[in-house]
């Protein structure tokens, strides 16, 4: 893809017939672009292989991603999108969410001497988010600040090509490799170091929004480790539970430390959660 002005697949064009479009992002196998048309304003999403570098081990499994994405939303019974093949890879539209990330809109509270605290009710807002895709049977697998989109009318929780929790098309499926660092669970980062591979669960996405929250809140990650250093170490990190202390504002420090405790069965179930901030 380097090299070229991306353009969307003649497939999706044909679909949405756009009449203003404008690319978001193209980076590590996907493109997202913001679509308005006659079917109203959508998010696309078009995947490719990333290849390899000597840096960077190829990673075929992009190209897949938003075909798999569509095959989750499907089962979760979502309207208004679709998803198919292009000659690069995959792509899928879907409603495009109008909003603020978490970590943007928390912005003012990490600003030096800053006297604003986090807004629980946005932190509820995310939990009902998470919530409702647990209480549909999947885990999200891909928990981060970014992918809450907190909307004038309710938070949506976006990025689903990772979630477990359904039978997906054996051409698009692979295997959960882990995802950011940042956010992963002890047991995954261990999974992951082990067998280079992990199952997304309920318990881990309650640890990764309490580390969204941290970060979110205070621009802290919750584990240590050095901002230069691989993804090996920071895993090594994570599942040795080299964890900051908690510091966050207001009533969600306690939360957040129940929440990042190491061990899957220690952590509230993100239904406590959710009480604990009602």
């Amino acid at each position: 893809m380097s090299g070229s002005t991306p353009e969307l697949p003649v497939v999706v064009l044909d679909a949405l017939m756009p009449t203003a479009q404008r690319l978001v992002l193209n980076r590590r196998g996907s493109m997202v672009w913001e679509v308005e048309g006659p079917r109203g304003h959508h998010a696309v999403k078009v995947g490719y292989p990333i290849e390899g570098t000597a840096d960077w081990p190829a990673q075929p499994w992009t190209a897949l991603a938003p075909a798999r994405e569509g095959a989750v939303l499907y089962h979760l019974g979502f309207a208004d999108f679709a998803y198919g093949e292009w000659e690069g890879g995959t792509w899928n539209f879907q409603p495009w969410r109008e909003g603020p990330d978490l970590y943007g809109l928390w912005d003012p509270c990490r600003r030096q001497g800053s006297s604003v605290e986090p807004h629980t009710g946005v932190a509820l807002s995310c939990v009902e988010a998470l919530a409702e895709l647990h209480a549909k049977g999947w885990a999200h697998g891909d928990v981060q600040p970014a992918h809450f989109i907190i909307g004038p009318e309710r938070t949506h929780l976006i990025d689903l090509a990772l979630a477990r929790g359904g039978s997906v098309p054996e051409g698009y499926d692979f295997p959960f490799r882990g995802c950011l660092v940042h956010y992963e669970a002890p047991e995954i980062s261990r999974s992951v170091l082990d067998i280079g591979q992990a199952e997304p669960t309920p318990e881990a996405d309650v640890y990764a929004l309490g580390a969204s929250l941290l970060i979110s809140a205070t621009g802290w990650r919750a584990v240590e480790y050095p901002d230069d250093a691989p993804r090996p170490v920071q895993r090594e990190a994570v599942a040795a539970g080299r964890r900051r202390p908690v510091k966050a504002p207001g009533g969600l420090g306690e939360l957040i430390e129940a929440m990042l405790s190491h061990a899957p069965e220690d952590r509230p179930t993100i239904c406590e959660v959710g009480k604990a901030l009602n």
